[in-house]
Parts: C-alpha cells; sequence; structure tokens
C-alpha cells in the first residue's frame, strides 16, 4: 500500500494469497486498489523487518497485529473459509 511505503502507515496486516501466492502488506487503512503498489520483498523488510517473523506464513492465511512491534497474531484468511 502506499500508505506502507510513503512511512505514513506502519504494517498491520500481512497476506498471503491463496490463489496466486503473493503478498500483501497492509496498514491501517482499508486497502484499495487505487493505492496498491507492487515492491520486492526487500523493500517490505527494509521498511519492517519484523515481517520476517511471519515469512513462513502459508497461503491463505493472515497475520495481523495491533501495532509495530507487536507480536503478530496468525488466521486463516476470512475469505478463504467461505468456500
Amino acid at each position: 500500500m502506499r500508505q506502507v511505503l510513503d512511512g505514513t502507515e506502519p504494517i498491520l496486516l500481512v497476506s498471503h494469497d491463496a490463489d496466486d501466492h503473493g503478498w500483501q502488506f497492509i496498514g491501517a487503512s482499508s486497502a484499495s486498489m487505487r493505492d496498491a503498489r507492487i515492491v520486492s520483498l526487500a523493500e517490505i523488510v527494509d521498511l519492517d523487518p519484523g515481517v520476517l517473523k511471519v515469512a513462513d506464513l502459508p497461503p491463505g492465511w493472515q497475520a495481523v497485529r495491533d501495532q509495530a512491534g507487536s507480536a503478530w497474531i496468525r488466521r486463516p484468511h476470512p475469505l478463504d473459509q467461505e468456500e
């Protein structure tokens, strides 16, 4: 998200997509395609090395936290559970 990359929001949600195995790094704002950006994983790690703690997140799962530096809570992606 643009807000994560410009430093106005911390990464609070990491999603590992089940369909294409892509990753999403989302801040506090609702995610929208307008704010989507494609970047390397190295750039994300440079912004927040804490994402390495969820690098083993399986496809179809998410990790959330309350604030930067907080512990990650892992969960199945809610939309993947509806299928």
